[in-house]
């Protein structure tokens, strides 16, 4: 059997429904489902919108960069070098900066994890505070609540992050 393993920006909404379907909406309107790296355009697979968890999530995942990805099928992989990689994740943090109403939100390789409010404050309460997870953005409540120092910067009104620092 094999793991299939995704570059992706994961994005948690609580239990914000409507917040959610808006962001599917506004990607469907975007950028046509492409991001430029480089001299190519790197297609995204359609957002997976799932509440089958604890709470809502969205995935918004490249063609063709991930491994295994059972979406990409027969499709000849990306290489990218790592300024490609960190090109294609800025992209997906603008897409991010489009939506609106989520707990939590990150891009990277499996990163399903790091958007869990349970998991942030039982696991990684200490990468959290020593300025680990480039890339983390979190909703000023889950900021707050999560205690944390006044020095993440403002991703967009209502949120805060790490800035993404790229692979």
């Amino acid at each position: 059997m094999t793991v299939a393993i995704c570059f992706e920006l994961v994005i948690n909404f609580g239990n914000n429904m409507d917040a959610a379907r808006s962001a599917v909406l506004t990607r469907a309107k975007g950028r046509g489902g492409v991001l430029p790296v480089g001299d190519r355009w790197i297609p995204l697979h359609g957002p997976v919108l799932s509440s089958d968890g604890p709470y809502i999530t969205l995935s918004i995942c490249p063609m063709a960069v991930g491994i295994a990805v059972a979406g990409d099928g027969s499709l000849p992989r990306f290489e990218l070098t790592p300024a490609e990689m960190t090109e294609l994740g800025n992209g997906l943090y603008k897409t991010l900066a489009t939506f609106d109403g989520y707990v939590a939100a990150t891009v990277g390789w499996d990163p399903e994890s790091l958007i869990d409010p349970t998991e942030l404050k039982t696991t990684f309460m200490d990468e959290l505070r020593d300025g680990g997870f480039d890339g983390l953005v979190l909703s000023d409540a889950l900021h707050a609540e999560l205690g944390l120092e006044d020095d993440y910067a403002v991703f967009q009104p209502g949120y805060r992050w790490r800035p993404y620092r790229g692979q």
